[in-house]
């Protein structure tokens, strides 16, 4: 059990470290589209371990380990709908619609 624990941790850290790396390289032009797919990503995520919880007997590592799950994806939505929403109201038209005369 041990063995196997260390290499997810190890697999999580190599993901983190790669995933960061990725996100640096992408042009900011790029970061608002990017984080809208990363939100329906999160979604699923927050699916998952919604159903994960469910299954897990209360107490359980892996019933804390879903919870966490949880509590992060929740914060990365409701962050990048957050971020979203202020970039397109940063190009909303400033007289309520219509022509731009």
């Amino acid at each position: 059990m041990g063995a196997t624990l260390f290499v997810l941790l190890l697999f999580v850290v190599v993901c983190a470290v790669l995933g960061y790396k990725i996100i640096a390289a992408v042009p900011p032009l790029l970061h608002t589209p990017l984080m809208s797919g990363m939100n329906a990503l999160s979604g699923i995520t927050l699916l998952v371990a919604l159903a994960a919880l469910r299954t897990q007997e209360p107490g359980a590592f892996s019933w804390y380990v879903a919870l966490a799950a949880i509590v992060l994806a929740m914060i990365n939505v409701t962050g990048g709908y957050w971020v979203t929403e202020r970039m397109l109201r940063m190009f909303k038209s400033d007289n309520g619609g219509g022509d731009d005369k």
